[in-house]
């Protein structure tokens, strides 16, 4: 899906420090959050100079990129700014000399599971329980096609 509007998409750089706190809350802390903007695992989807996307990668086994959550803000979904970030991080991964891309998703989350397969990801695994409530997660990967 080609965005509806302008999306501007980039890494993070120190002076988002606060849009990537509030967006990653649950997750991680500020002194990780400045780690991960060092360390371009990053992705800052902007709209009219104003940040609306968020992603961030980690590397399993410190070489496979895996994405460790991805949000849009609620008025900007299903416009493309989700497969803007995907796009541009498939780019950066693919310079680098990445094959594939993985992602997950909680089994109770049908949204995110279709726009996974919308996209390009595949179905490649499921842990059973590992989430609050003994929810399984299911893992997709997506080949990068040069």
């Amino acid at each position: 899906m080609k965005p509806d509007l302008s999306v501007n998409v980039r890494f993070a750089e120190p002076k988002d420090l606060d849009y990537c706190i509030e967006s990653d809350y649950k997750h991680i802390g500020e002194a990780q959050v400045k780690k991960k903007i060092e360390e371009k695992a990053i992705v800052i989807a902007e709209v009219e100079g104003k940040p609306h996307g968020y992603l961030r990668i980690e590397y399993l086994w410190l070489k496979i990129p895996y994405i460790s959550v991805i949000g849009v803000d609620e008025e900007y979904r299903r416009r493309g700014v989700g497969t803007a970030m995907i796009d541009f991080l498939e780019n950066y991964l693919r310079r680098g000399g990445h094959k594939a891309l993985y992602s997950s998703s909680q089994a109770d989350e049908p949204e995110p599971q279709m726009w996974h397969r919308r996209i390009g990801f595949k179905e490649c695994g499921f842990i059973a329980g590992i989430n609050e409530g003994e929810i399984g997660e299911i893992f997709f990967r997506k080949v990068l096609r040069k």
